[in-house]
């Protein structure tokens, strides 16, 4: 009786292919164009727009008003966002 083990494969299985093995560290992607604070205020002015075509109570002042109150809470929160990620020195 022997005790040899069984010869082992040179590659390991799954290395045949022509493909290299990526391992993907998803943390250091670069960050994706817009964000979510973007698209609730594009469709919140697309709402805005829409009931002072259709209603008779909101006129164009009413929009305006609604359009530059949506604008400045939307530069207010980005920059609340963006001084989130400052770092202290």
């Amino acid at each position: 009786m022997s005790t040899t083990p069984p010869e082992q494969p040179s590659t390991p299985p799954g290395a045949g292919y022509d493909r290299p093995n990526v391992n993907f560290n998803l943390s250091a992607l670069p960050v994706t164009p817009g964000n979510a604070e973007l698209v609730v205020y594009i469709l919140a002015t697309i709402v805005i727009a829409i009931i002072a075509l259709a209603a008779d109570q909101v006129d164009s002042g009413a929009f305006v008003t609604a359009f530059t109150a949506l604008t400045f809470a939307y530069l207010i929160s980005r920059g609340i966002a963006k001084a989130s990620r400052v770092l202290e020195q």
